[in-house]
């Protein structure tokens, strides 16, 4: 099953894409994107109120929903967000303390994962620069479709080093941008819960998929 895990719709202020918009075209561009399902990850929120369950049967794409805070160690993506998770932190901190996130949402059934590690000063190849490790994380973010030249490959040697697991995901703010990187998992996963199953247990992988929407 290969899941987009970064996707931000139009509930994130910097974006202009609406979930539908997202199902069209991963529909349009089947051949060459085989994306299952997408996780809405909107910045400091987390949005529990939207039901996307006819649009999953309407679309035949799964639809889940986690959230993208931000911490002093830099950006994070949570999956499996809860009411414990939610009553302990309030997302919309900028400053939300990365160490005590990742313990305590592993705590309370979910996964933190690092984004965009290698983006300057939001990721966490720099941070690792003046800061001890953090310790709890599973996995970070390896290939995000947002990032330039050269942060996706300082990502690299932060898993050579510590051994963390490797996820991808689009970072999509337009529908055109949904999908070019996605993490593809062993097995189906059914919910938010089984979500956070998956990548506590391993097994997947980041995959890119920017060549194949290039042509021949």
């Amino acid at each position: 099953m290969i899941l987009d895990l970064h996707v931000h719709s139009k509930k994130s202020e910097d974006s202009r894409a609406t979930v539908v918009g997202y199902l069209q075209w991963l529909l349009k561009k089947k051949g060459v994107l085989p994306i299952d399902g997408l996780v809405l990850t909107e910045h400091r929120q987390f949005d529990a109120d939207s039901d996307y369950r006819r649009l999953e049967d309407e679309y035949g794409i799964r639809i889940f929903k986690g959230s993208e805070v931000e911490t002093d160690y830099g950006h994070v993506l949570v999956y499996g967000v809860n009411q414990p998770m939610l009553e302990r932190f309030d997302f919309s901190n900028v400053r939300l303390p990365a160490q005590e996130l990742i313990t305590d949402v592993e705590e309370f059934g979910g996964i933190a994962v690092p984004c965009h590690p290698g983006r300057p000063t939001v990721g966490l190849c720099e941070h690792y620069q003046t800061k001890p490790p953090l310790e709890g994380v599973r996995a970070v973010e390896l290939l995000n479709g947002g990032s330039r030249k050269g942060e996706n490959e300082r990502v690299e040697e932060l898993l050579r080093r510590h051994g963390y697991g490797a996820i991808g995901g689009s970072d999509s703010h337009l529908v055109s941008f949904i999908g070019i990187c996605a993490t593809e998992f062993p097995r189906e996963v059914s919910d938010e819960e089984d979500l956070v199953r998956a990548l506590r247990e391993g097994g997947y992988r980041a995959v890119d998929f920017r060549d194949r929407l290039k042509g021949p």
